[in-house]
């Protein structure tokens, strides 16, 4: 039985512009897999997200910038197959659309048409605009990214909080006002103080998701593995636990080898017969041999 009573039909992007205009705040999480994508799926959440977060808490790079298209791809795909109401967006990695707009559109196609989603993110402002415009104009529905952006961490001085001076601030403003004008069909914020956030969100018409900027956005959103508690890396001031999948997880694999050393499991109630008679005419047939 699902833990929530998840709408019948798969949302869209007027369901999302609805719940901005009556102040319902949309839900957002990262999802990796088939089975990540079930769980929240049944978890009746609005959109989801095959983040490039997955080249850290998937596939076990430093950062997101190693991780391919073609890794991506695999992951959204896998994804896809375990969703139904939710609104899915692929997350374009570093490098496969800043080039050109060509470049931009053809990877953002290979999105649509081989991994079905619904939307495809981007991150930054300057450059990126025209990217995002492109694609727009591609029939392609894109979710821009501005404040933090970790494909760019680097050049922003690391993983930390942007928009901390009243200049920093308006660069992420104008970014995401850019970014509208555009035709992006929403925005997430990340790492900014709240108060850049309270003063974006008046000004757009589209949605605004947070993750680590406040309140004052229209939705939420975290990445699966740091809200479960099963990635063993560290984690943003701004994350929550709502479980300790890990610890959990470690101790029942730990429980499982313990039994098989000790010879407790599998135990009899764990295999299977042969019917009467076969296994003494197995050991005849042997025998003759």
């Amino acid at each position: 039985m699902s833990a929530h009573a998840a709408p019948t039909k798969r949302l869209t992007l007027r369901d999302l512009d609805v719940k901005k205009h009556a102040r319902e705040p949309i839900v957002m999480v990262t999802a990796y897999d088939f089975p990540s994508a079930q769980i929240v799926e049944d978890a009746g959440v609005d959109m989801v997200l095959v983040g490039d977060s997955a080249a850290m808490t998937v596939l076990g790079y430093d950062s997101t910038v190693p991780v391919t298209t073609d890794e991506m791809l695999m992951l959204t795909k896998a994804v896809r197959r375990g969703l139904t109401t939710p609104l899915l967006v692929g997350d374009l990695p570093f490098g496969s659309y800043e080039a050109s707009d060509e470049i931009a559109v053809a990877t953002a196609q290979r999105f649509v048409k081989e991994a079905g989603v619904d939307l495809v993110k981007i991150e930054r402002g300057g450059a990126t605009v025209d990217r995002a415009r492109a694609l727009v104009n591609a029939g392609i529905p894109v979710v821009g990214h501005v404040g933090l952006t970790p494909q760019t961490a680097t050049s922003l001085g690391g993983y930390r909080a942007q928009g901390r001076t009243a200049d920093a601030a308006l660069t992420v403003i104008d970014d995401a006002l850019a970014l509208q004008d555009a035709g992006v069909s929403l925005i997430v914020i990340e790492a900014v103080p709240s108060e850049v956030t309270a003063a974006l969100a008046p000004l757009l018409r589209i949605p605004l998701i947070g993750i680590g900027a406040g309140t004052d956005a229209d939705g939420q959103v975290l990445v699966f593995h740091d809200l479960l508690g099963i990635y063993a890396g560290g984690v943003a001031k701004f994350v929550k636990r709502y479980a300790d999948v890990r610890s959990v997880s470690v101790a029942g694999v730990a429980a499982y080898a313990s039994e098989v050393r000790e010879g407790v499991y599998p135990g009899p109630e764990h295999g299977y017969g042969m019917a009467e008679g076969e296994a003494e005419r197995l050991r005849e047939l042997l025998a003759g041999r």
